[in-house]
């Protein structure tokens, strides 16, 4: 009996882009194990809006660490499962972006790299990326909607500077071979608009139609 490869998605965007909600829509409506960033009790995240210089890189460990254990997870999950971040973003977009703007310190980014090469030598890659674009307005509406405290305070050009490092980001791991999907939010709605939803939830179901095609 054919057996399906079992696949691994990945929901990438900036702070207030939807990825929790995608991520939860669509292991709904594929059946698939969700992973989750882990907001709610982190114990950095009010600190680190409070003073990020300061807290810049105990709150990176914080979710690299987080990160890394729920990369071991989807590496023995048996079957198909859907990342709300992956572990590439917390390097490439958030701690490089503190970095750039002096907000961690040399050494500590340069240990922080040193110690997140290590540890992704020992994971997989995604099968597809979700990039969830979105302009930073947008973003800022999303962010007030959802009324966490310690975000109120987010600096609209910290998260345009976040959006920068994620088209950098999207272009150069494309042209390193990932496969990445890139979607516009800003004039769509895909938690109450069915086809906004099924443009995203597509090119999964290919993908997934493509892995019974390979162990045929």
């Amino acid at each position: 009996m054919p057996k399906k490869r079992k696949l691994y998605i990945a929901i990438a965007g900036n702070i207030g882009a939807g990825k929790t909600t995608l991520t939860r829509m669509l292991s709904e409506a594929l059946g698939w194990k969700a992973y989750y960033e882990r907001v709610i009790d982190n114990p950095y995240l009010s600190d680190f809006y409070g003073d990020m210089e300061r807290w810049s890189f105990h709150l990176q460990v914080y979710f690299l660490s987080h990160r890394f254990r729920s990369q071991k997870e989807i590496s023995n999950w048996p079957d198909s499962c859907i990342q709300d971040r992956s572990i590439y973003e917390d390097v490439e977009i958030f701690a490089h972006t503190l970095f750039k703007q002096g907000k961690m310190a040399p050494r500590d980014y340069q240990n922080y790299r040193d110690l997140f090469e290590i540890m992704t030598s020992y994971l997989r890659k995604p099968d597809l990326i979700l990039y969830l674009r979105s302009t930073t307005d947008k973003l800022l509406e999303h962010i007030r909607k959802r009324g966490r405290d310690y975000e109120q305070t987010i600096d609209p050009g910290y998260l345009a500077t976040l959006n920068e490092a994620y088209d950098d980001w999207i272009f150069r791991v494309a042209e390193e071979g990932f496969n990445v999907f890139t979607i516009d939010t800003s004039n769509r709605d895909f938690e109450n608009n069915e086809s906004d939803f099924r443009l995203i939830l597509n090119p999964i179901k290919q993908l997934e139609d493509q892995s019974w095609l390979e162990l045929a």
